[in-house]
């Protein structure tokens, strides 16, 4: 996308493969019910929610989703859902990772089959931890289907311009969620680059300056699920070249992302989704539940705080 009077674009590459890939990606929760079972109610209800509050696609059974925390059954169950559920209102990319690369694979197939747009995974999780067995581990699941492939540079992963040149060397392996600030080492990534690939921004408090840096096409956050017009709008502004409202609205995201954090407790996170009407449950352990009075607490600070507005995804619902 492109304001022809400012020439402020989103970076994508020419091709159908990236075809209305640019935007903002919520990192999609995975609701459970009190019983520990996915709640698939719930589950629609997000998919309509940010559908209708522009988002541009769902990233599914990741990290915010507790990917490795289900699972393979729950893992597809999951992803059918949103895909049914979603009717091509938004791109879904599947993150089909595993610890063993063969049930990646699985993974894989099933979403190809289920009818994901991309599948994404980071690299090998305690085991392989080698630059070799990572080119392995994403060889042998790229070739398992025909969908793109993002790989995901996760929180702490410098990149390195030359090394990870090579991983696009690898069929499928067209893009990356790159969770890091360091903008230059992507640009000297993308030089070297031998085909078109596309990049996402998952540092959520950085998606302003990561966008100004001119590599990227999107954000792919936790975030997002609680304040997604936020980042919707940030990335519009922003193709408009409107820098003021976009950088305003970055600041009122970091807001809520500094409350979303400030406890190791996943299921705190999960607290602030329910508040706008999403009630996602509990995380799983090793995560624990909060208490009613937690709860009560936390959502008394976000009152307060003002920027999200309470029960706005039961608004205009029947």
């Amino acid at each position: 996308p492109m304001n022809r009077k400012t020439g402020v674009s989103a970076r994508v590459p020419d091709g159908s493969v990236f075809k209305d890939m640019a935007g903002a990606y919520v990192a999609l929760m995975t609701p459970f019910t009190k019983k520990d079972t996915v709640n698939v109610a719930v589950l629609e209800q997000q998919v309509d929610y940010y559908a209708a509050c522009g988002i541009r696609g769902l990233y599914v059974t990741g990290g915010t989703g507790e990917g490795l925390l289900l699972t393979l059954a729950e893992r597809k169950h999951v992803l059918e859902t949103v895909v049914r559920a979603n009717a091509g209102r938004m791109r879904i990319i599947a993150h089909i990772g595993c610890i063993n690369t063969n049930d990646a694979v699985t993974l894989a197939r099933h979403a190809e089959k289920t009818g994901a747009d991309w599948i994404s995974w980071v690299g090998p999780v305690y085991f392989g931890q080698t630059v070799a067995a990572a080119h392995r581990h994403y060889t042998n699941i790229a070739a398992a289907t025909g969908l793109p492939f993002l790989i995901y540079a996760t929180v702490g992963t410098a990149l390195d311009p030359e090394r990870d040149a090579r991983l696009f060397d690898i069929p499928n392996v067209m893009g990356m969620k790159y969770t890091g600030i360091d903008f230059y080492a992507l640009q000297r990534l993308i030089w070297r680059l031998a085909h078109p690939a596309i990049f996402f921004a998952g540092m959520d408090p950085l998606f302003v300056p990561a966008f100004a840096s001119g590599c990227i096409a999107g954000c792919i956050g936790t975030t997002q699920n609680v304040v997604p017009r936020h980042f919707s709008r940030m990335f519009d502004a922003m193709t408009q070249g409107d820098f003021a409202s976009a950088i305003r609205l970055q600041a009122e995201a970091n807001r809520v992302l500094e409350l979303l954090t400030e406890s190791e407790n996943w299921s705190h996170r999960k607290a602030m989704v329910r508040f706008i009407g999403l009630d996602v449950g509990a995380a799983r352990p090793p995560y624990e539940p909060l208490t009613d009075a937690q709860y009560e607490a936390l959502a008394a600070r976000m009152r307060e705080q003002g920027i999200v507005r309470e029960n706005d995804a039961l608004k205009g619902q029947k």
